[in-house]
């Protein structure tokens, strides 16, 4: 089992850079397909950003790819996301997410986060 910790939320302005993190803690992230995964208020959770096992390839929402960075330091065992570039309509509570084995996009992950809230102002 994993459990998930993010951090790094919050109100920025439209333009603006976050950088969100999910600590690790009982397995290592490089033992896990490692997502992150939004919902806005009255919305479905949707797919974000996703980062493979081994070879770390790296998957990306249309909405996003080009602003937003997903990455993973082993060492620390801990799971990124670079948001640049915000806009409105990135406000959403965001989860990291893993899984064994599976898709990237879809949300039936096994392991989940709390969220952090991210708002963009305009």
């Amino acid at each position: 089992q994993v459990q998930l910790v993010e951090s790094g939320g919050g109100l920025v302005q439209a333009g603006g850079s976050l950088r969100l993190s999910c600590a690790a803690s009982g397995r290592t992230v490089s033992s896990y397909i490692m997502g992150w995964f939004r919902q806005a208020p009255g919305k479905e959770r949707e797919f974000v950003a996703a980062v493979s096992r081994v070879t770390p390839n790296k998957y990306y929402s249309g909405s996003v790819k080009g602003r937003f960075t997903i990455s993973r330091d082993n060492a620390k065992n801990t799971l990124y996301l670079q948001m640049n570039s915000l806009k409105p309509e990135d406000t959403a509570v965001y989860y990291c997410a893993a899984r064994t084995s599976g898709g990237y996009y879809t949300t039936d992950y096994d392991y989940w986060g709390q969220g952090t809230q991210v708002t963009v102002q305009v």
